[in-house]
């Protein structure tokens, strides 16, 4: 928020005015209590144009590490403990840390291939790999389970909170599903041996197993599917390689997919999802700004003209939408 500084590039159209520089954007702008779309775009955040015609591959790396506001940033943190916590718990920080990463990764080039000229972020890629990994935990492990209602409850409430989060503006819900393909299949391949000793010392958790001693070396033994873990392992590899495939040569799916766009953001009253570059006529007369949207009955006047063009861009867009 101090890049965006929302008090000076707003003049003090802001949500949270008492906390000046650290305000926000007006809901109406970023219903999250985020910054500006052009302070996205300036903190690294993934858009078509800067993909496309700028070559900005670094972007792929960037966005996933932004968030859209301060609530995109609670939930998707307090999801992400929460989940990682147990998955941690039970297969270790190594193999947890290796799907957190490679999710986050794939989880940018799915994005990359559904890009609309709009800022979007992709930081919910982790979780959703996450999330995946816990459900092809849960399929391996089944049997072994003692508290199965609660962590299907866990799984999907957590999933389907943070799935709806994705249809608001800058959260981009195709990064979601790619970490989630990815989590699922790297899960096969690397939790196929939970840390059972450590487990059965450790009760309490979520992810409880009612082992015995003596049965773990046999647990072990049905819990290792080889067959499984080369077959995912190809899928992940095919899908690695496709993405990176797709993104350097420019494929953009929404080309050919009319619909998609309503996964990744869906239109309301408070909030609009246009991708299309709006302009705008400005006129500056007696320290005022007039923007008035060129071929639509709309304009606005502000009582600054010291922005910059990018935020008035911001502006045209938001009149215009």
């Amino acid at each position: 928020m101090i890049v965006n500084d929302c008090w000076r590039n707003s003049h003090g159209d802001c949500a949270l005015q008492p906390l000046g520089r650290l305000s926000f954007q007006p809901l109406s702008e970023n219903p999250l209590l985020g910054p500006s779309a052009s302070a996205l775009d300036k903190m690294g955040a993934l858009r078509l144009t800067f993909l496309t015609k700028h070559h900005q591959i670094w972007r792929l790396f960037t966005c996933a590490w932004l968030h859209a506001g301060v609530a995109h940033l609670i939930i998707n943190l307090s999801s992400v403990i929460f989940v990682g916590i147990h998955l941690e718990q039970e297969f270790g920080s190594l193999r947890t840390g290796i799907i957190y990463m490679l999710s986050t990764f794939i989880g940018s080039l799915v994005a990359a291939l559904f890009l609309k000229d709009r800022p979007s972020v992709a930081s919910s890629a982790a979780l959703f790999g996450l999330l995946g990994a816990m459900l092809s935990g849960l399929i391996q492990n089944w049997k072994f389970y003692t508290k199965k209602f609660t962590t299907i409850v866990a799984f999907f409430s957590i999933l389907m909170i943070n799935l709806v989060l994705g249809l608001l503006p800058y959260v981009n819900n195709f990064s979601n599903i790619g970490g989630f393909i990815s989590g699922f299949l790297l899960g096969f391949v690397l939790l196929f041996n939970p840390q059972l000793e450590q487990m059965a010392q450790n009760k309490g958790g979520l992810f409880d197993y009612n082992v015995k001693g003596s049965a773990i070396v046999d647990l072990r033994q049905k819990l290792d599917r080889p067959v499984l873990r080369i077959v995912s392992l190809v899928l992940f590899s095919l899908l690695l390689a496709g993405g990176l495939f797709a993104v350097l040569h420019g494929i953009n799916v929404n080309r050919c997919c009319g619909w998609c766009q309503y996964i990744d953001c869906v239109p309301f009253k408070w909030w609009s999802c246009n991708e299309k570059p709006m302009q705008c006529e400005t006129m500056e007369i007696a320290g005022r700004l007039t923007l008035t949207c060129t071929g639509y009955d709309k304009f606005r006047v502000f009582p600054f003209t010291d922005i910059s063009q990018a935020r008035i861009q911001d502006l045209c867009t938001l009149i215009c939408s």
